[in-house]
């Protein structure tokens, strides 16, 4: 699945899938993206549960899913997860919530999650993240971005270092170098800049150690920090 990025998504508007068990909510997603955005976002299908989701995935190929955390039967965090299953070729996934805990937050970063939208958020708020999301940068707010690096600077048992630090060595070195680059922070534009390389070579790096190690941009991250490297 080719991701819409900085270089086409003004010419190519991003596709989204809203999945929310409330369909009122997907229906208001879909008049926010579809009218605010000036045809930089458009919704191309909603559902009301992960199966119906993954059905709507394979129909329509979009760039991001924008999940809600509490359904039943297959949660937001079971949803995730399933749409991740293919590393980098699956769409980038932002959790639509309010924030919940910090246990929540792991989770949905653990299963593949890039981001948070509340569903509160401002239109044009919920439109940056998407466009944020495709051009690398991952998506979080304040608090959870507090969360989530109280958890990185925990103390690691040397086992799980080490284990990160073999993980990060088997990769090949321009793929680790992008790793090590976006673990950092940077989008796909300044990895390319600081690596002299395209920002479509810089996306074809993460892409290929994504499916290499089976972790979403964060989960790579997280990996790099558990390295502890510096």
């Amino acid at each position: 699945m080719a991701h819409t990025t900085t270089e086409d998504h003004a010419a190519k508007p991003i596709e989204v899938i809203v999945v929310d068990d409330d369909p009122m909510i997907g229906q208001t997603m879909r008049i926010i993206l579809n009218d605010y955005s000036q045809q930089q976002v458009k919704v191309c299908a909603t559902a009301t549960s992960g199966p119906e989701c993954l059905e709507q995935i394979t129909a329509h190929m979009p760039d991001v899913v924008l999940v809600d955390i509490a359904m039943p039967s297959m949660d937001g965090i079971a949803l995730t997860r399933a749409i991740r299953a293919d590393g980098g070729n699956a769409p980038h996934v932002l959790i639509l919530t309010s924030l919940g805990p910090t246990e929540t937050v792991q989770r949905a970063v653990e299963a593949g999650a890039e981001g948070f939208i509340s569903k509160t958020d401002a239109p044009e708020d919920i439109i940056r993240r998407i466009i944020g999301v495709c051009d690398g940068a991952p998506q979080f707010n304040p608090a959870s971005e507090r969360q989530l690096i109280a958890d990185l600077h925990l103390q690691q048992p040397n086992a799980r270092r080490q284990q990160a630090r073999d993980l990060l060595d088997a990769l090949p070195e321009r793929e680790r170098e992008a790793v090590m680059l976006a673990a950092e922070g940077l989008t796909n534009a300044q990895i390319a800049q600081r690596m002299f390389i395209s920002e479509r070579t810089a996306k074809a790096h993460l892409s290929a150690a994504s499916d290499r190690l089976c972790m979403s941009r964060i989960q790579m991250a997280r990996l790099v920090e558990r390295a502890d490297l510096q």
